[in-house]
């Protein structure tokens, strides 16, 4: 078979087709990997220091200085090695706030915006839609070339209603709030619904995307109840990705945690492909063989390397050997794009090299 670019064999697999060999990847290179392992190169450097097929994520978007949303950060005392920040949202009818603590690694909420069901009214009448930097992704686009792929999102803290949900109210209190006051939770999913829906009609049409991603972690098994997922994500997730496809657009739906309880719905919701087949190691449930004969002939399949165990703690000849297992379950008839499960801080170059080497290896034959 001849040899493709990586960019070809990326799309010809997204379309659960046979490419040349399987495309391998990464998950979103963090910034404290490529500042501590690899001398703050960027990560398009990074994928092509490896041989790796570059799937770059790049959302610009363009100052929002909207006079009804004004936002204001202050740092507070926190313990070694930490930041903490009170950031408060002022708007014409009240003040939401929240504390974000952050790391070198990473960023997170320690209280959450909407506290109250009366702060929703804030959120539908002053939260804004941002406008995408069209012109900023065009430009990283043709810097990228045909050495991968181009991936997006839609506005939010995370793609899906629900998922995003869970960042402005808490995981722990959407899942209650879904049982006391379901009607209360369905107002809120709606109204973000409304705002994704604006911005994907405003700003996606002909965007430089090759792959929009959506979902998020929180709507995983091991977060919720498949009950939960039919009444709460599939239907918004379903909306979503019909508006994406009428402009053109491929979607990957994100679950990294749980989803063998979920696949056919994951399915049902009109996703194009499926991330991020996390193993037991790094705390998801798949099962390879039958997630791949259950879903993979019908969306492709991202995902499936043991980021932990196996890329930064195992040895070369051990990652090697979950690779050839990967491309000889997930990987069988094509449509499947290797990668590790999620994002990872400690994996030494020479594991990512065996990696890479491994992958190139796993052909497909003519």
């Amino acid at each position: 078979m001849k040899a493709m670019t990586a960019k070809e064999r990326m799309l010809i697999a997204l379309e659960r087709g046979v490419p040349d060999r399987v495309p391998a990847t990464v998950h979103q290179w963090q910034p404290f990997h490529l500042n501590t392992y690899l001398g703050g190169i960027s990560d398009l450097e990074a994928f092509r220091r490896f041989g790796l097929d570059a799937s770059l994520t790049r959302f610009p978007l363009l100052p929002c200085n909207d006079p009804n949303w004004v936002i204001e950060t202050r740092a507070l005392e926190a313990p070694p090695g930490e930041q903490r920040f009170q950031v408060t949202f002022t708007t014409p009818q009240g003040v939401l706030e929240n504390l974000v603590g952050q790391t070198a690694v990473t960023r997170w909420n320690i209280t959450h915006l909407v506290q109250h069901h009366e702060d929703l009214e804030l959120i539908e009448k002053y939260m804004p839609v941002p406008r995408l930097d069209r012109d900023a992704l065009q430009r990283e686009y043709t810097a990228l070339g045909q050495d991968g792929i181009m991936r997006g999102f839609v506005f939010g803290d995370q793609g899906g209603c629900w998922q995003h949900a869970t960042c402005l109210v808490g995981t722990q209190a959407l899942i209650l709030e879904a049982a006391d006051h379901p009607d209360w939770v369905h107002a809120l999913l709606e109204v973000l619904w409304r705002k994704k829906a604006r911005f994907i009609a405003e700003n996606l049409d002909g965007a430089a995307y090759d792959l929009i991603e959506t979902g998020g972690g929180a709507a995983s098994a091991t977060v919720i109840s498949p009950n939960y997922f039919c009444e709460f994500c599939l239907p918004y997730d379903r909306r979503m990705h019909d508006a994406l496809h009428s402009l053109g657009h491929r979607v990957v739906y994100h679950t990294c945690g749980g989803m063998m309880p979920i696949l056919e719905l994951i399915a049902a919701n009109g996703c194009d492909a499926s991330e991020t087949l996390t193993p037991p190691a790094m705390g998801g449930d798949a099962r390879p063989r039958e997630l791949k004969a259950r879903l993979g002939g019908q969306v492709a399949l991202i995902g499936g390397l043991d980021q932990n165990s196996a890329l930064e703690v195992g040895t070369p000849d051990q990652i090697e050997q979950h690779v050839r297992d990967l491309f000889q379950t997930y990987g069988a008839g094509g449509g499947y794009i290797m990668s590790p499960s999620d994002h990872f801080f400690h994996a030494p170059p020479a594991h990512l090299a065996a990696y890479a080497r491994a992958a190139r290896q796993c052909v497909y034959l003519a």
